[in-house]
């Protein structure tokens, strides 16, 4: 494809391109709530929501989201709705672990790669070669992994190493890296309680101790998508088939080549997360421990606009509330509620300066109610802790659902030569 040809192709995109955030402002507004962050915690005495603990464990709980959400990035990016990711991850689980306890952690990891791509091969064919609609699809290949990993757990999995229908032996771990002195000493820093100063030690901490491998590849995995979609002939191609299939063909893309490309990845990317989830997380495979989080993952796309950077602040949020449920439990999630109450109360100024007053109106009602749930009360119930991560999510979402901005072809069908 020649450079006039790129250019030509990169067009329409460009039209609805939004101003992008500065260096510079990304830091300040990470500051800015960081800042608010420990504020609360000095206000509520909930002194684990910034330890070193917590973060590692954030992170921990995050990268198989974000890994979930890049590769549904990578699929609608192409124009095509992978709603099949859990089903993906899924795969991912079960033959990371099934290669992961006989040949060694890593050959587990490989091998969920392989396990999601082939659900993603297979969503590729049903949508872009068939033309099936996109959710339909996503959701066959759901119900067909949890069978298939199922009936193949059955006589798969050694009974004598510990094995069973719904879980595998254990599975050794990949190397995870400390660095010495750092670590202690922000864990000493954080360990003061200071205002800002612990919290940003506590943050850095989580990200120098006890850090798998395989969770530093995850996260370079997100560079290296912006730099592909976003830095390449390549991506161009590949993204132009999510905005307008027919004129990137008519410039010369082989649109059905790209997404499936596009797809593949998306379910390699799963099949990855799937495979964290059983090697890294857990140790082990057992039926049912994705636990939604492909579903999660999509989530944190539509939130992240279908970028990669939103995307992993959307899968850090979560995996920060869910982190907050696994370490405290009643008294952290208690002190979101005043978290909750400040952002909203700053989201009522940011609506009366956009002179938007009945949503300013709704959420200072929903601000209010929850300064009284906190103020009234010492802990929350069992049942909202649990369910903490999902309603910030859906919080967040609601909140943000306006700025939103879907590639213009995303599950829309398309038939090689339709434009003629």
């Amino acid at each position: 494809m020649s450079t006039s040809t790129v250019s030509a192709v990169s067009a329409a995109p460009k039209k609805s391109a939004r101003r992008k955030l500065s260096v510079p402002v990304i830091l300040l507004i990470v500051a800015g709530a960081l800042a608010l962050v420990s504020l609360v915690r000095i206000i509520s005495g909930a002194d684990d929501l910034t330890s070193v603990g917590q973060v590692s464990g954030a992170l921990q709980l995050a990268i198989p989201i974000g890994l979930a959400g890049l590769g549904g990035l990578w699929a609608e990016r192409a124009g095509v709705v992978n709603i099949g990711l859990e089903g993906m991850m899924i795969l991912g689980t079960w033959f990371g672990a099934y290669a992961g306890y006989q040949w060694g952690p890593w050959t587990g990891v490989a091998l969920g790669i392989v396990g999601g791509a082939l659900g993603g091969l297979l969503h590729a064919v049903i949508t872009v070669t068939f033309g099936v609609n996109h959710i339909v699809s996503g959701v066959a290949i759901n119900i067909l992994a949890v069978g298939v990993t199922r009936y193949l757990s059955n006589f798969t999995f050694d009974k004598a190493a510990g094995g069973s229908s719904k879980q595998s032996p254990r599975i050794d771990e990949i190397t995870k890296i400390t660095i010495p002195g750092l670590s202690d000493w922000l864990r000493d820093i954080q360990g003061k309680h200071w205002f800002f100063v612990s919290d940003v030690a506590g943050v850095v901490g989580g990200l120098v101790t006890n850090l798998s491998l395989l969770t530093v590849v995850a996260l370079l995995l997100i560079p290296a998508t912006i730099w592909i979609l976003w830095h390449t002939a390549f991506g161009l191609r590949l993204r132009s088939c999510g905005e307008n299939p027919v004129a990137a063909e008519s410039l010369g893309v082989n649109v059905y080549k790209y997404k499936y490309i596009a797809v593949v990845v998306s379910g390699g990317l799963a099949g990855l997360a799937g495979a964290f989830l059983a090697i890294v997380a857990t140790g082990i495979y057992q039926e049912g421990q994705t636990g939604g989080r492909g579903y999660i993952g999509l989530a944190a796309m539509i939130f992240g606009n279908w970028m990669p950077g939103g995307m992993a602040l959307g899968a850090g949020l979560f995996g920060f509330t869910d982190s907050l449920k696994l370490r405290g439990g009643a008294e952290n999630v208690h002190a979101m509620l005043l978290l909750l109450a400040i952002l909203l109360l700053l989201v009522v100024f940011w609506q009366l300066y956009k002179k938007k007053y009945l949503p300013a109106a709704i959420s200072a009602v929903a601000a209010v109610l929850l300064f009284v749930w906190y103020s009234l009360t010492n802990e929350v119930p069992s049942q909202f802790v649990d369910a903490a991560p999902y309603i910030t999510t859906l919080l967040v979402l609601a909140l943000s659902a306006q700025r939103l901005r879907m590639p213009k072809a995303d599950g829309m069908p398309y038939r090689k030569g339709q434009g003629k």
